[in-house]
């Protein structure tokens, strides 16, 4: 048995892939429902550590290997073709193809391979980030048995530790689980949110941001080791390949950073529309909405400064304005976004077609002949 003493030991600072989010030597999760693009954000991470590129928040990446295993997913027609359009250094990505057993080739297999493993990554050299989809392939037993879990994860973990590479495990989100905590959400044992470090978690919103793209969020549930909220909106864009015409496939594009806490953050992409009872969060907005614009348009600008002041979710507000089929408007190509409810709409429509002038809260009254009208259904 070896015991050391705290006052022998060095203290030595957290040392990140990416500062906060990918921990050197650490295990974290990305986890998130089917169709939020995880591997894909996986490949954009690889891809940003090869090539020295930028990280979502603008820092730089220090160039660096990336070895990844994929049991769901091919390289040939689908892993490589994400790293191309990702701007991936693809010299430095490695892929787990399978171990030689004598003259037989078996399947990788993460609970027993890790000393065969260990070996190739240090004839690599310089890997910095081990990708592993999905981490419950890790598992020899039953995955919703803590102590199995915590079993089969120990030894990718010291993997991690001992090369000083940050490990990424892919995983789902159990069904039925919407509105509890994040971390609590990952498919399998409570163990994989409790070994992980860093827990991360992909969603896809329910609603559509103002000018119609799909708003997706990439937010950090749990961190033992650093801050553990605040995230990225992010898109899933599809492109042809410029080197293999023909071949399609999709990339992230990164967005602006988000503030809160990942659960209060996930509300609008588990919201349902179907609790709007009274005495509801959703209902408290959806008053809220009523009253600031029983007067006609307001600014969007405006309704978030008050909905804040009147301690309303945005997300929540947001919900509210889908609840109540609210309109929104913008003007011209500069111009804001206004938000106005539609009987306002209608009534003004009537009273201005009666008098041959434009509606009073329309965009061609705001901005004359640059107007462009958008209605969210």
């Amino acid at each position: 048995m070896q015991i050391s003493r705290a006052s022998d030991v060095k203290i030595e600072p957290v040392s990140w892939i990416w500062n906060g989010w990918l921990a050197a030597g650490k295990l974290q999760i990305l986890g998130g429902a089917p169709g939020t693009g995880k591997t894909t954000i996986a490949m954009s991470m690889s891809a940003a550590l090869t090539a020295g590129g930028r990280w979502p928040d603008g820092t730089r990446a220090s160039v660096g290997n990336a070895v990844i295993w994929s049991g769901e997913d091919d390289p040939a027609d689908t892993l490589i073709p994400r790293l191309v359009l990702s701007g991936a250094n693809l010299s430095r990505v490695h892929f787990i193809d399978g171990v030689q057993e004598g003259h037989e080739k078996r399947s990788f297999d993460p609970s027993k391979d890790m000393p065969a493993l260990r070996r190739k990554l240090l004839e690599i050299g310089d890997v910095r980030l081990l990708v592993v989809d999905p981490i419950v392939s890790a598992i020899a037993g039953d995955s919703h048995k803590n102590a199995e879990v915590r079993r089969g994860l120990q030894p990718l973990a010291d993997l991690a530790a001992s090369m000083k590479c940050a490990l990424l495990g892919i995983t789902h989100f159990s069904k039925g689980t919407g509105g509890r905590d994040p971390v609590e959400r990952i498919t399998g044992s409570l163990a994989f949110g409790a070994v992980a470090r860093i827990v991360l978690v992909a969603a896809r919103q329910q609603e559509e941001a103002e000018d119609g793209r799909t708003v997706r969020l990439l937010l950090r549930a749990k961190s033992n080791i650093g801050p553990d909220d605040g995230g990225f909106e992010y898109d899933l864009q599809p492109a042809e390949l410029k080197s293999h015409p023909g071949i399609f496939s999709s990339s992230v594009q990164w967005g602006v950073a988000v503030e809160g806490a990942a659960r209060d953050l996930l509300a609008t992409a588990d919201a349902t529309g179907d609790d709007a009872g009274g005495g509801s969060p959703l209902a408290d907005a959806m008053h809220f909405l009523e009253v600031e614009l029983a007067e006609g348009a307001r600014a969007v600008t405006e309704l978030e400064s008050a909905a804040g002041s009147a301690g309303h979710s945005w997300a929540t507000v947001r919900r509210a304005k889908k609840a109540l089929k609210i309109e929104a408007q913008k003007g011209g190509m500069k111009a804001g976004w206004v938000w106005e409810l539609p009987r306002r709409c209608s009534s003004s429509s009537e009273d201005a077609n009666k008098k041959g002038l434009a509606p009073s809260g329309s965009v061609e009254h705001l901005r004359g002949d640059q107007s462009i009208v958008e209605v969210e259904i």
